[in-house]
């Protein structure tokens, strides 16, 4: 009797992603899981000899000794062990630390990568298994012994100058210099008058609204109300008359396939995801979700890539979906990509693995996140394959005793792309008006004139979409760290969200005013970027990590050492709450917590009396006259609810107006949705709207 032989085995970081390779595999594969990292620096001291060449003093992190444990015998068992971790800096250094727990030299390693999880990416990538890359290794190790240095040595200072708990970082306070150097914008902004005047003219063909824009053929700006009343004066009376009519063609091309920075700011226009969100639910995603008799499949490529590029195979096959269902005409042409600065193109675009994998055919296997980032990325991708949108556009002049209207207009001639995606905008532009034929020589009769007075309006601040699109055009950082960066911030109550918007707190500003003073590399935008070319380079073999983390450490070294010498103890005021404690007569002052705002006695802990925090809109509820406050769901959205809850149960989802009310119910007003500017009535049994 013949012994039977051993079975290789392959050793991934999720049970997930190893049941969908064990599908593919047939079961002459052992696979298992190790469950993330298995070796990292220790939590209880910084793990760096910095008098030995920074060498990293890494132990098995706690709770990993079974793993190691079963992982271990399992080798012993296996004819071959593959390391297939996920392809990228943080895969290969797991796959490292793999090789150092079961005594294998990564010279000697056999590595697999695939970009996707699929049975054919997966037999391809076992049929060219390659050492561990050790450059790609030591730009993880480069990255992750910095950011130890930088928070072990920052973080303990913050706590003795400030208070316990709080934490600084290389990208994040970088990133946090970002929101607070918005805020300070916003606070200083002057606003700037001017004035627009709108001409409803009619035509023969129809009426046409046409915006004042200059004299004699060169535009003028009306920044005052005496510049309005010289063209008021200047045309009264006067004929309109067209003088020039240029129709135009203009070609709107599809977006480009999801990079994972784009694919967090979408997800968080469209469909609300935090960064965070967006970046677990597309895990899993990627390493397989169960369809039925199926079995499991990965339904999306590798979801960390600064890359646009996509296979030749997945191009044919978007097209030949396309041709099939919207038809030939549809199909886009070949585009030369751009990348960002500093974007890694090892791995494709994020695509679906299949496109003949239609969202609507397997939403019953999915959750209702995995469906509506699965369509996203689907819907992307495909359109990203289809043909421009056409549309005919016409610039009209008209003019009134020199005096120059310009009317434009707009209208789609041919779909293309946007029968099935558009892309989401985080400041949307009004629609255009749709085309009214005009001819040269025709004259209009003036029907209305419209002078309004405008001011220029500050900068908005970040939401995360815009913070990731800031952070990658900047350089800072990586789109993978985006996520834990800006959950960091929140949760050491450095920012805040309010209407999905990122406001620094007192806390956050003072962090950030003491960082600048003392340690302004830290913060520099264009040193933190610089760090990050550094990191490719040694990823790219042309630098030596621990070169690079010297020259970082000496500079830095000297900043701490002053700095210890040179900050005084802050002690953070709390915000007055305008009541005193009705147990101890001591005043009360407004906490934050990971909830939000409450009210508690200045006291504690002598006096631990709390109370929740009530926050008024200024507006009345249109049932009772309460107040309407601002009030918490479950899960945490922000809704608007009448003070005298239960008694009156009146809600709303948009906050309301100051100083705003329906003319007709008496209810507050609220901002409108969409692309249309101006307000709406609270009331959902009031039709009122009013443009702004």
């Amino acid at each position: 009797m013949t012994k039977q032989s051993k079975r290789p085995l392959i050793i991934v970081e999720s049970p997930t992603k190893a049941r969908t390779i064990s599908r593919f595999m047939k079961a002459k594969y052992d696979v298992k899981a190790s469950m993330g990292h298995v070796r990292d620096l220790p939590k209880s001291k910084l793990g760096v000899d910095i008098e030995n060449g920074f060498k990293p003093q890494y132990i098995t992190i706690r709770g990993k000794g079974k793993v190691i444990k079963e992982l271990k015998e399992a080798a012993k068992q296996a004819s071959d062990v593959y390391l297939a971790t996920d392809p990228d800096r943080e895969g290969e250094a797991i796959s490292w630390h793999l090789c150092h727990v079961l005594d294998i030299e990564p010279q000697q390693a056999r590595r697999v990568t695939f970009h996707e999880i699929t049975e054919n990416a997966v037999k391809e990538a076992f049929r060219n298994p390659m050492p561990i890359k050790q450059s790609l290794v030591d730009a993880q190790q480069a990255r992750r012994i910095l950011d130890r240095l930088v928070g072990y040595t920052l973080s303990p200072l913050l706590w003795k100058k400030v208070k316990p708990g709080l934490s600084a970082g290389r990208v994040q306070s970088a990133a946090l210099r970002l929101i607070v150097d918005r805020e300070i914008e916003i606070e200083t902004f002057q606003p700037e008058e001017y004035w627009t005047i709108e001409a409803l003219l009619q035509g023969e063909k129809g009426l046409v609204k046409a915006k004042y824009y200059g004299y004699d053929g060169k535009k003028r700006d009306l920044r005052h109300r005496q510049d309005v009343d010289q063209v008021l004066q200047g045309i009264e009376g006067a004929q309109f008359i067209v003088t020039s009519v240029q129709p135009k063609e203009r070609r709107k091309n599809p977006p480009l396939p999801f990079t994972t920075s784009t694919l967090q700011q979408e997800a968080s226009r469209k469909l609300g995801f935090t960064v965070r969100k967006t970046m677990s639910v597309a895990q899993t995603l990627y390493e397989g979700v169960e369809l039925g008799e199926q079995g499991y499949a990965g339904l999306i490529t590798y979801m960390r890539t600064d890359s646009t590029r996509v296979s030749p195979v997945a191009v044919k096959e978007a097209r030949q979906y396309i041709e099939g269902v919207f038809g030939k005409e549809y199909i886009g042409r070949d585009r030369k990509r751009k990348s960002a600065p500093g974007a890694q193109d090892a791995h494709e675009a994020i695509r679906p693995t299949e496109v003949r994998r239609l969202p609507s055919e397997i939403k019953k296997y999915l959750t209702e996140d995995q469906y509506k980032l699965y369509e996203l990325i689907w819907n992307r991708f495909v359109a990203s394959q289809m043909a421009a949108a056409v549309y005919d556009t016409v610039t009209c002049d008209i003019e009134a005793n020199k005096h120059v209207f310009r009317a434009t207009g707009s209208r789609l001639a041919f779909p293309g792309f946007t029968k099935l995606y558009e892309e989401g905008e985080d400041n949307p532009e009004e629609p255009a008006e749709e085309i009214i034929p005009l001819s040269v020589n025709e004259r209009l009769e003036l029907k209305q004139l419209d002078p309004q007075q405008h001011f220029t309006q500050p900068p908005q601040r970040y939401t995360e979409a815009s913070l990731v699109k800031t952070l990658e055009q900047n350089g800072i950082g990586r789109p993978s760290t985006y996520a834990p960066i800006i959950a960091t911030l929140t949760e050491r109550e450095y920012v805040v969200r309010e209407k999905r918007r990122l406001v620094p707190t007192e806390l956050g500003r003072l962090v950030d005013s003491i960082l600048r003073e003392h340690f302004p590399s830290i913060v520099d935008v264009g040193f933190t970027a610089d760090m990050e070319k550094r990191l490719d380079a040694i990823e790219a073999g042309s630098s030596r990590w621990e070169q690079v983390i010297g020259e970082f450490w000496e500079p830095f070294k000297e900043q701490l050492e002053k700095a210890e010498q040179q900050i005084q103890r802050v002690k953070l005021q709390d915000e007055l709450a305008g009541e005193d404690c009705e147990k101890c007569g001591r005043p009360m002052v407004i906490k934050r917590s990971r909830y939000g705002k409450f009210i508690a006695c200045s006291g504690y802990p002598e006096c631990k009396n709390t109370k929740p925090y009530v926050e008024r809109t200024g507006a009345l509820c249109p049932r009772c006259k309460g107040d309407i406050v601002v009030r918490r769901s479950r899960k945490g959205r922000v809704f608007y609810g009448c003070l005298n809850y239960p008694d009156c149960d009146f809600v709303s989802w948009s906050r309301p107006v100051p100083d705003k009310s329906c003319p007709v119910c008496g209810c507050f007003l609220v901002e409108a949705r969409g692309r249309s500017k101006g307000y709406r009535c609270g009331n959902p049994e009031c039709s009122y709207t009013e443009k702004s």
